[in-house]
């Protein structure tokens, strides 16, 4: 028996993209047509009588297709003028950043300085709180929450269909903006694969202990020639205070409070989806971020914070 094909609604990826004024383009790229155009036809009448028109062509038609490849253009997906700036921007700024919130100091006059001094490197996150809230540079609280994964394209239609109506229901429930992450960092299993070798020793069968052995060499033999990948999915709470009278740090806990509950509300809401989540905590949002910063080179988790005391040692001293 077949299933009836649910009702479907094509919703563009980009719910940002700007509305379409006429003729399929938005008023940015009529902008830059009707732009490009009108200077073309200056140039041409103001010269079509002193410039022959194979000339004029050579000159009018390359500015007329720059002004359409602007216009119509997209990369890495953005447009052109957009992509444009962002490299003028990016060559214009300073290559080097420091972390120095109060600024770098100019060297004194009579020091000849090389190159460019490095630039204050400025996170938009002030600092992370013991039950994992991020306080931001602008005064807004954030919260990071990790979720799994699930296999869409193995479902039956109505299953996607149940999925998709359940994902929905979560979007609309939102009161605020949220931020969903996917990215991909490497995987090591050198650590799986001692644990499972350790673990074959003390199995009660020969058989069993013999089967673990040989799983630990599959794994090991995957990870030695192959960069491994982990797919990490993380949503992003935030919420800013408003600016009222107060103490800065009770609006402060009273934010966290708000993200903490909406992630609460987030992980009941995804668990009919059959997504586990959970609230990094403060040092798993701190290597979270470590690892957004520096993605490729190792970050060990674990280490103590500014308040917390260290009661064991590893090693000894003479």
């Amino acid at each position: 028996m077949n299933e009836p094909d649910p009702l479907t609604t094509n919703i563009p990826a980009d719910l940002n993209r700007p509305d379409k004024i006429a003729y399929g383009l938005t008023f940015r790229q009529i902008t830059i047509i009707a732009l490009t155009g009108g200077v073309a036809a200056a140039i041409y009448y103001l010269f079509h009588h002193l410039l022959p028109v194979v000339i004029l062509a050579a000159i009018v038609l390359p500015l007329a297709a720059l002004g359409l490849a602007i216009a119509l253009g997209r990369r890495d997906g953005l447009t052109l003028d957009r992509l444009a700036l962002a490299a003028l921007l990016h060559a214009r700024a300073r290559k080097r950043l420091v972390s120095a919130p109060e600024g770098v100091v100019e060297p004194p006059r009579w020091c000849r300085l090389r190159g460019k001094l490095p630039a204050p490197l400025r996170l938009p996150v002030r600092a992370i709180r013991t039950d994992g809230a991020l306080e931001l540079a602008d005064g807004g609280v954030a919260v990071l929450v990790e979720t799994s994964t699930l296999s869409f394209h193995l479902r039956t239609t109505s299953e996607q269909a149940a999925l998709v109506g359940v994902f929905g229901r979560w979007l609309n429930s939102l009161e605020a903006p949220v931020q969903i992450l996917a990215r991909a960092r490497p995987a090591d299993l050198s650590d799986l694969v001692a644990t499972v070798q350790q673990q074959a020793q003390e199995l009660p069968h020969p058989a069993l202990a013999n089967a673990a052995r040989e799983h630990a060499e599959y794994l090991a033999e995957l990870n030695s020639p192959h960069e491994l990948l982990a797919r990490q999915v993380l949503i992003v709470l935030r919420d800013h205070p408003p600016s009222t009278q107060g103490r800065r740090s009770v609006r402060r806990d009273a934010s966290a409070s708000v993200v903490l509950r909406r992630a609460a509300d987030a992980e009941r809401s995804l668990a009919a989806l059959g997504i586990a989540t959970r609230v990094l905590d403060a040092g798993q949002a701190s290597q979270a971020l470590a690892e957004c910063l520096d993605p490729g080179s190792q970050h060990p988790a674990g280490q103590a914070l500014p308040d917390e005391l260290i009661t064991s040692t590893t090693g000894s001293t003479p």
